[in-house]
């Protein structure tokens, strides 16, 4: 667990990005060029269930089935030649109703099929939910990563219904090392868990889809502007995950005392604690992530960054 206020490994820019990051996993999977990793991708998921032979991708946002219904803002979706849709999503931190997410998103998919003003009789299409997830389940066994889930028979425990599938993956369950590596399932998860950590390609991964995935994502080859992007989602995750940790350090300590108040108390101080550090940590690391580059003049860092140029220097100062 990492101590309240550290700064987590994978906010750091390394040889090659994060693809847990929104960034980093739409500059991999969510493009009509790299259609071929998401398929290769999903059908590691659906292995001998299923095989996807191509993918169109579809807007990433649905209205609720009522006006004043929140929208559903998804990381990808898209459909297979036979009109099955797939949600694909990352989840970096710990949400208490990501079940509920997960079934939400895929009934929208389901209810967006009825036809408006036509006869229909009511048979649906494939829809499936896949979540690649930075955090576990409290209710799922420790061991367990890969969660496929589907309307099943209560007793006999066969399928019911099979146009409809949730598929979790806990991504800080899975451990295996690099010589423990064994299905393409394992190849997959070892990616996304640890490629903002590797600096070069295992052999273990020396496969023409995966050359291609450390190719895309090798941080030198981003441009300015895809540099900037990917540091953006860096400083966003960084300030989440700090006010979390401290809201969590504070409410602990209030429910050890037992008093509401100094619940209350520690939550607001959690809250403004969390924002103070976090944003003043995440923009220390930002700044240093860009100076390690060279591309960037202390002026553009300055007004990137919204820190003054005098911030910059003393970083820069630091840094050497």
């Amino acid at each position: 667990m990492h101590k309240q206020n550290q700064l987590p490994d994978n906010v750091k820019i390394g040889k090659f990005i994060d693809p847990l990051t929104d960034y980093g996993f739409k500059l991999l999977f969510g493009s009509e060029p790299n259609k071929d990793l998401l398929i290769s991708f999903l059908n590691v998921l659906f292995k001998n269930r299923k095989e996807i032979i191509d993918l169109t991708y579809n807007k990433n946002e649905r209205n609720g089935p009522q006006r004043d219904y929140r929208k559903a803002v998804y990381d990808l979706t898209c459909t297979g030649k036979d009109g099955e849709q797939f949600i694909i999503e990352v989840q970096r931190l710990h949400q208490p109703y990501f079940k509920d997410r997960a079934l939400y998103y895929t009934s929208l998919l389901i209810h967006d099929q009825a036809p408006k003003g036509k006869e229909w009789d009511y048979s649906l299409k494939e829809v499936y939910f896949s979540a690649i997830m930075d955090f576990s389940f409290e209710d799922t066994h420790p061991k367990k990563y890969f969660h496929r889930i589907h309307l099943t028979d209560e007793e006999s425990g066969e399928i019911f219904y099979d146009k409809m599938a949730l598929i979790f993956l806990e991504i800080p369950k899975f451990n295996k090392r690099e010589k423990s590596l064994k299905t393409d399932l394992d190849r997959w998860l070892f990616v996304l868990k640890n490629m903002s950590r590797l600096e070069k390609i295992p052999l273990i991964l020396r496969k023409q889809i995966f050359e291609k995935v450390f190719n895309i994502a090798e941080v030198s080859n981003l441009t300015k502007e895809d540099y900037m992007n990917y540091e953006r989602d860096l400083m966003a995750y960084w300030d989440d995950y700090a006010i979390k940790k401290s809201l969590e350090h504070d409410r602990r300590i209030a429910m050890e005392k037992g008093m509401e108040k100094g619940m209350e108390k520690g939550m607001e101080k959690g809250m403004e604690k969390g924002m103070e550090k976090g944003m003043e940590k995440a923009k220390t690391e930002s700044v240093k992530n860009l100076l390690k580059t060279g591309k960037f003049s202390i002026s553009e860092i300055s007004n990137y960054i919204s820190v003054s140029e005098a911030f910059v220097r003393k970083v820069k100062k630091n840094l050497t």
